[in-house]
């Protein structure tokens, strides 16, 4: 079995951390993975925001559990940052592009030992007033819908759950 397919089989999610920040050079490994994620006609209509900030971490949690309807609930299980992929909202591919991203990073920040999960309601937070100030101040200028969050950090125990069984009938041949 090849390196890849079998980092594939064996990531699982992630949603219990470690309250310490990934190495630089892991972030950068996990990073290039999304950068080189294939896109439609070429055109890398995605950007990736990197959040290590604490005070910014828990500010885009609030809102995420704001959407969820759970205001007390930490949606990001207390990963110690994340990653953010947006894509250009009036590209036809945009959501599959951002999910390529997602995907890629995910399988690299497994290979490297990095907990990790795929966060949804991005859309929701980059929609209100309050996610496009938090662009505006970082710079980021024109339309973008969210795509996901990608929690990062070191997992608390060494077991992950177990992958469950592959359903039946997955693929059909024609």
């Amino acid at each position: 079995m090849s390196d890849i397919l079998n980092e594939l089989i064996s990531r699982r999610s992630c949603r219990s951390y470690k309250d310490q920040l990934i190495t630089k050079e892991e972030l950068d490994k996990i990073l290039t993975a999304g950068k080189y994620a294939a896109s439609g006609k070429g055109k890398q209509s995605t950007i990736i925001i990197s959040v290590t900030s604490r005070e910014l971490r828990d500010r885009l949690s609030k809102m995420n559990a704001a959407v969820l309807g759970n205001p007390e609930f930490d949606p990001f299980y207390g990963a110690p940052q994340l990653l953010i992929v947006l894509a250009q909202k009036d590209f036809p591919t945009a959501v599959y592009d951002g999910s390529l991203v997602m995907g890629n990073m995910m399988a690299e920040a497994s290979s490297l030992g990095i907990g990790n999960c795929w966060i949804h309601r991005a859309k929701e937070e980059f929609e209100s007033d309050e996610g496009k100030k938090i662009l505006k101040d970082l710079g980021i200028e024109g339309e973008w819908e969210g795509i996901a969050h990608l929690i990062l950090g070191y997992p608390a125990s060494a077991e992950l759950p177990k992958a469950a069984p592959r359903k039946e009938n997955f693929v059909y041949t024609a």
